[in-house]
């Protein structure tokens, strides 16, 4: 059969209906949700864009492949769900964002239909040891919020859309399709167009559940997190999380109508009754939930993450047991008879799959805002997040849902964590990890440096060194060309 794997960036499960969510406009999402199968339990591997990619990308978490922050290399020598389907015989695609950091930009795939948003060097490059100001998620993405008449995202979304449906309906090769259509909404900034955001003009959108926690009520990394990119002591009017919140599922809906658009051409291509459809999304959004915004933590509303997987002659279902991004590679082969794997893997072949709920899952924060790994397994009812540097937290999502209670130092729990703690140090060698990563950003800051030096060089696909594109090429702060935007014309109001 063939496969449309569609991506998302920044969706929370708990922001879609098919996950509870009451008042998000998302028609074909929800389709998609009533056709096939809702995971309701999937997580990322690693909270943040390109590491979740790389992860997901090669079925293996980013401690074993070095793909440790945004500025991180995949390795060209690692096979991708790409390189596995491609040698099954299947012609490879992708349309949008991948993310990829290093010269190898196709990783399996024979074709790439757009650029990437984002630079493919080591621009981004993580550094324990800095303690400047960041130029990434500042409080203008919730200050400077509302309808716009376009901006980078839109551009760059459209783009996708138009190129994966002119693929669709023009395409003409004989084997089986694996197209790859990855979105950077609903990504902050949190803008959308009139349309989408007129959606919500009647819509109740409650404020976040949790309030705003003051800072000795957070735990240790959200702390750091928070004055590291200048959020901590920043109070946001009402108004102002109204208008983000708004924006936010504004953004969605705009996506949604994009997927709809790649559904009807697959429709037109009269294939859609032999093609498998998966849709997911690479992380979540913490939608200021206890004063967080963005990602780069645990706590459900970042980690996890829709999946809804639609197969040919497959009834409707929805599996409560944890799953995970790495999941999906062992997926992909699994449905096109491809190859198998050539090394062991942690995922599982998902279409096969039958409810487990004590399968443990396992997920990693390697990157910026933390001095040491930061692992997460979810087994059961239980999160267990641990690092060298924070203290424990341990929670019972079955009791917990909203993570208010630390079970770690609580006598009746000591049984079940250190059961954890154990399958931890299985799974980890903290004390090799944190040094590996130290010494890889250490290469990667002085490759950085020397890059800058003499003629640009440049790995992002199809573009010469120094070629002026609109996409961000870290040149500048991101946050400047992120919050460049062209306003509604308002003279018709």
């Amino acid at each position: 059969m063939n496969i449309l794997f569609i991506q998302v960036d920044q969706l929370a499960a708990s922001s879609l209906r098919a996950y509870g969510n009451a008042w998000c406009r998302s028609p074909n999402l929800d389709a998609l949700a009533a056709q096939g199968t809702v995971f309701e339990n999937c997580y990322c591997n690693f909270p943040l864009c390109a590491p979740s990619r790389a992860s997901m990308a090669t079925g293996q978490l980013c401690s074993k492949i070095g793909a440790y922050d945004n500025g991180a290399e995949l390795p060209a020598s690692i096979p991708t769900y790409a390189h596995y389907l491609r040698a099954g015989g299947y012609e490879t695609a992708l349309s949008g964002k991948m993310h990829f950091i290093g010269p190898d930009q196709f990783h399996g795939f024979e074709h790439r239909l757009t650029p990437d948003l984002y630079p493919a060097d080591f621009s981004w490059a993580a550094d324990w040891g800095f303690t400047g100001q960041r130029d990434t998620n500042d409080p203008r993405s919730i200050t400077l919020t509302g309808p716009v008449k376009s901006n980078m995202q839109i551009v760059f979304d459209d783009m996708v859309t138009e190129e994966a449906v002119k693929f669709l309906r023009t395409r003409t090769d004989p084997r089986p399709l694996f197209l790859q259509a990855s979105f950077t909404h609903p990504h902050e900034p949190f803008m959308c167009q009139r349309e989408y955001w007129d959606l919500y003009e009647d819509v109740d959108i409650p404020p976040p559940r949790v309030p705003r926690l003051g800072p000795n009520e957070h735990d240790a990394h959200s702390l750091r997190t928070l004055r590291d990119f200048g959020m901590l002591d920043a109070e946001f009017a009402e108004e102002e999380i109204a208008r983000a919140r708004r924006s936010h599922f504004g953004a969605i809906s705009y996506i949604d109508a994009r997927v709809g658009e790649i559904l009807d051409a697959l429709d037109a291509s009269g294939q859609r009754d032999n093609t498998a459809i998966i849709f997911t999304a690479d992380h979540g959004e913490m939608l200021g939930e206890r004063g967080i915004w963005f990602k780069k933590s645990f706590f459900e509303d970042t980690a996890r993450v829709p999946l809804i997987m639609v197969l040919p002659g497959r009834a409707p279902a929805r599996l409560s047991m944890p799953v995970s991004l790495v999941d999906l590679l062992p997926t992909f082969v699994g449905l096109a008879g491809a190859p198998a794997p050539v090394e062991d893997l942690p995922g599982t072949d998902l279409s096969t799959a039958t409810d487990d709920p004590d399968r443990a899952i396992f997920a990693e924060y390697l990157a910026e805002a933390t001095p040491a790994p930061i692992l997460m397994i979810r087994q059961g009812p239980f999160k267990y997040i641990s690092s060298e540097a924070d203290p424990v937290l341990f929670f019972n999502l079955d009791a917990d849902p909203e993570e208010l209670t630390n079970l770690a130092n609580d006598p009746a729990h000591a049984d079940t964590l250190a059961i954890f703690d154990a399958l931890r140090d299985t799974t980890w060698d903290r004390t090799q990890l944190a040094k590996d990563i130290r010494l890889s950003q250490r290469r990667r800051v002085l490759l950085r440096k020397a890059m800058a030096q003499g003629p640009e060089t440049r790995w992002n696909h199809g573009e010469d060194p120094g070629q002026d594109v609109p996409w961000y090429r870290g040149k500048g702060g991101y946050n400047d060309w992120a919050f460049a935007f062209e306003p509604e014309d308002r003279t018709q109001d």
